[in-house]
């Protein structure tokens, strides 16, 4: 299966301690990422899109950093074909301001069809923040 590399960077008017619980626990990814997200055991994480269940490991965390889910085949820990989502959280130091890079690596190879897609869920998320 061919893979696509998206990566996108938004301007959030949020610190990083504000917006890091929304990239990286269940109760914030259920609010504007996926329809719901439930914590499992072993850095298990099993997000809801469409009904349907994708369950992913959360393969790295960094304190107010970054955050990468790798996306498994069932909820033995089987892995994939190592789709994933990475989520970093960057602060300029010549302005100030917080930055969301994401990159999302996935058999989805229509870049408007993700762009347009991360586009929403950023804005879903500024509402959140308040940015």
């Amino acid at each position: 299966m061919e893979k696509y590399k998206f990566v996108a960077e938004y301007e959030l008017r949020a610190s990083p301690k504000v917006l890091f619980p929304y990239i990286s626990t269940a109760s914030g990814l259920s609010q504007w990422f996926a329809s719901r997200v439930n914590v499992l055991p072993n850095h298990l994480y099993d997000f809801y899109w469409d009904d349907e269940s994708h369950p992913a490991r959360q393969v790295s965390i960094r304190q107010n950093k970054s955050v990468r889910f790798e996306f498994l085949n069932g909820t033995d820990g089987e892995r994939s074909d190592n789709n994933y989502i990475d989520f970093r959280v960057d602060v300029s130091e010549l302005t100030q301001s917080t930055f969301l890079r994401i990159v999302d690596y996935s058999g989805n190879t229509d870049a408007e069809e993700l762009k347009s897609m991360w586009q929403g869920l950023i804005e879903k998320l500024k509402e959140i923040v308040g940015s």
